[in-house]
């Protein structure tokens, strides 16, 4: 593990985890305080304004943001985000928000610097690709577009799903294909959001894994759905409940 590293950061926790699935939320917790970083969670956050921002209300996404930099701006500790979505909307698009504004220019380039989604956090900042992690099982792994393409984040979710014991650890059929989930791109074009669902959920079960694992919840709970109503058996977990020392 890196000496330098930081030993407290910011916990920004996202929508989806902190109303669908908290156990994603206190497995990041647990994976961090294993690694005696301690973990500051402001109360205050809110929605990132991810959502608002794709949907091309920015004025309502530049509130939210303003009240998310206000809160993180209370501490100057790393932020670490259990979401390439999320993530994403910190490092790249507050920045485009708020450029030329006095204030908040400054800020959301301050908060993007210091911003890192989790297994990226764990591998680059902490030196940390083998944590006490075990599953006997045949797992494959989802990397989700904003995470891939939006933060550029490849290398460490594979390299900490490549150290756990017992794992067997395969590659999906078009692994790095979308999954057809995209927010309101669910919503609005659902037919092609269902056609891309499939192929996903066809390329998984040819795999014959038990277990689905993503750094983003979104795309696990429309992959999740789409399992359930093939009556699959596989599993769909985020990484952090993967590498939860709980589960050793």
């Amino acid at each position: 593990m890196n000496v330098n590293a930081p030993r407290r950061v910011q916990l920004f926790v996202t929508c989806l985890i902190d109303t669908l699935r908290p156990e994603a939320g206190m497995a990041v917790v647990r994976v961090l305080e294993a690694l005696d970083i301690a973990v500051e969670f402001p109360n205050a956050q809110t929605c990132c304004g991810q959502p608002a921002f794709n949907g091309g209300a920015w004025d309502d996404a530049r509130a939210m943001g303003r009240h998310t930099l206000d809160v993180l701006a209370k501490s100057d500790a790393p932020i670490v985000v259990p979401s390439g979505s999320c993530g994403a909307m910190l490092v790249h698009h507050y920045p485009e928000l708020f450029a030329g504004d006095a204030k908040y220019g400054p800020l959301a380039e301050n908060i993007a610097a210091r911003t890192y989604e989790f297994s990226q956090f764990l591998v680059e900042v902490l030196g940390v690709t083998a944590l006490n992690a075990r599953l006997d099982e045949r797992i494959a792994y989802h990397p989700s577009c904003h995470l891939l393409r939006g933060m550029n984040i490849v290398n460490p979710p594979r390299a900490l799903l490549a150290n756990i014991r017992d794992a067997e650890l395969v590659e999906l059929d078009g692994a790095e294909e979308c999954c057809g989930f995209g927010g309101l791109f669910a919503i609005k074009m659902d037919a092609i959001s269902s056609a891309m669902m499939q192929r996903k959920l066809d390329a998984i079960q040819a795999a014959q894994v038990q277990t689905l694992v993503s750094c983003d919840v979104s795309c696990l709970l429309h992959l999740s759905g789409g399992l359930h109503r093939r009556g699959s058996q596989v599993k769909t977990k985020h990484l952090a409940e993967i590498l939860d020392p709980q589960q050793a």
